[in-house]
């Protein structure tokens, strides 16, 4: 975030994931599903490996694994974030999302469902900070070090 392009209601639509809410339209279509890997930027596909490339063979979902939905936090904190997503977080997301698609049970899905509305509902009522800003206990914004 901290993009200028970017509206309060855009911050809002992206914070609350309202924005994802057209997808259900391809759910309802039957390309994707609700609970599944998480579609992948073509060139990042084109670095898998044969192993992770199998991945590809299950449907698509909305919302998916653990590590996904904590995907945003962890990337707010690294320098190079582009490097820290193909290194860290994509290798770990694919494994993740390899052993979803190994063994889909409709508990897990409910678990992921549960774990992605807990995150909603916590990003609903607490207050945005951008990148690099701390939230004081008076509720006032400051700036940190940057």
């Amino acid at each position: 975030m901290g993009d200028p392009r970017i509206t309060p209601l855009g911050v809002w639509l992206r914070r609350t994931k309202v924005d994802e809410l057209p997808q259900l339209w391809n759910v309802l279509h039957g390309d994707m599903s609700i609970v599944g890997p998480r579609p992948e930027v073509p060139r990042f596909v084109a670095q898998y490996s044969d192993r992770q490339r199998s991945v590809l063979n299950a449907r698509p979902g909305i919302t998916g694994a653990k590590i996904n939905v904590f995907e945003e936090e962890l990337l707010a904190r690294q320098v190079d974030k582009e490097q820290f997503y193909l290194n860290t977080l994509l290798p770990a997301k694919l494994e993740t999302d390899l052993a979803y698609v190994s063994e889909v049970c409709f508990s897990t899905d409910l678990d992921v469902l549960l774990q992605t509305f807990k995150k909603l509902l916590n990003r609903v009522h607490e207050p945005y900070k951008v990148p690099g800003q701390t939230i004081d206990s008076s509720s006032e914004t400051q700036s940190s070090d940057k």
